[in-house]
């Protein structure tokens, strides 16, 4: 079968794009792929260069097949675990990534790491194969796969740092760093920047110490000093994370985060918080008096029953809603509010994994998509 035979020259570009799309199986989806293959074409009539063309090329094709792998994976939390490849597994800072690795992947979820030697191979240590995804990257030195994910169907290899970057956020439900370098500074200051400016899903994000170690603690103190106390970030910025050396109080820090919410989704201008039970008249009694200057002028933060928009998740049809209109700007505050629902001294609900783990979009806060008005 050739393009002569499902298109004429007769048809307008859109149609024969979704002949083509029904020729390769369909897709519920269709009109994105075909605003995909649109975008792609556009690049001819731009005489775009090759150079420019090989960037998009193997970008797009190493996210379609990350996607890929991870797909059949997506009802289960996942914790990306980032930091140095050069500790040693005699070191203290491996025990704690291997001693987390193992307690948090008991709890029900994945582990993944950048598939490298120290704190990403004692990640993978901990979680077992099976439990382990490795997002590897692609170095003039090669960096080679640890033993324990190698020649897994689980370990994807980048040639990007951005695409690679993106897939551990998009794909995380939890972030705990080690001490590292460059890139492990890099990984958790852009997750602490997509997060606080509702690039990314609300989610625990833990820096953990050795045992009695200053690194990360020491690190804070430097976040403290010079860019909350010179005004570069604001007092609820300092709620987005947490710093420890115990990987007993990391496990909890997690595992909390999800004991009473569950997810959030954009409701046209609604923040729809889903919660794995109703919290108590106290605790509401607190959001709504406490929390009110985060929600649009004369709102309110309000129980609810799935809004209608909603209707297309139906396994989380039985989650009760907090509905309010998120100013979208005080993500700290928000983190803040989440922290008050999980303290909740109501009994605790049913394990996370009892709950099914909605397959959230990458970017959190929607703006208008502008790309329909540029050429």
């Amino acid at each position: 079968m050739t393009l002569d035979t499902l298109t004429t020259p007769e048809q307008p570009l859109d149609d024969q794009i979704m002949t083509l799309i029904a020729a390769a199986g369909g897709s519920p989806h269709a009109d994105l792929i075909k605003e995909i293959v649109l975008t792609a074409l556009k690049l001819a009539s731009d005489r775009a260069g090759r150079g420019d063309l090989k960037l998009l090329n193997s970008a797009l094709k190493e996210l379609r097949y990350a996607f890929k792998v991870f797909a059949p994976y997506r009802h289960l939390r996942k914790v990306s675990i980032f930091g140095s490849s050069r500790t040693q597994p005699d070191q203290p800072e491996y025990g704690q990534a291997h001693r987390f690795a193992e307690a948090i992947s008991r709890k029900g979820f994945m582990v993944i790491t950048g598939a490298g030697d120290g704190i990403m191979a004692a990640g993978h240590g901990g979680a077992g194969r099976e439990k382990s995804f490795g997002v590897n990257i692609r170095l003039p030195f090669e960096q080679r796969a640890n033993a324990f994910i190698q020649d897994d169907p689980k370990l994807v290899t980048f040639k990007y740092f951005f695409t690679r970057k993106l897939v551990f956020m998009k794909e995380s439900h939890a972030i705990v760093l080690f001490p590292g370098g460059f890139g492990t500074h890099d990984e958790g200051f852009e997750a602490m920047t997509l997060i606080q400016t509702g690039k990314a899903n609300l989610l625990p994000l833990v820096f953990v110490d050795a045992p009695g170690g200053a690194y990360w603690a020491e690190w804070r103190t430097y976040v403290e000093r010079h860019l909350l106390g010179k005004g570069m970030i604001s007092e609820q910025d300092m709620a987005l994370f947490r710093v420890t050396d115990s990987v007993e109080e990391a496990v909890r820090e997690v595992m909390g985060f999800y004991r009473v919410y569950h997810s959030a989704r954009y409701v046209r201008d609604h923040l729809s918080i889903r919660l794995v039970r109703r919290p108590s008249d106290t605790v509401l009694a607190r959001v709504e008096t406490g929390f009110g200057d985060i929600v649009a002028a004369g709102g309110s933060w309000r129980l609810s029953e799935p809004l209608p928009e909603e209707a297309n998740e139906p396994e989380l049809a039985a989650l009760p809603r907090l509905v309010g209109r998120f100013n979208r700007r005080d993500f700290g505050r928000l983190r803040q509010l989440v922290d008050v629902l999980n303290a909740d001294p109501a009994p605790a609900p049913a394990p996370v994994a009892a709950v099914p783990v909605p397959d959230m979009p990458f970017l959190y806060a929607p703006v208008a998509d502008s790309t329909r008005e540029r050429d």
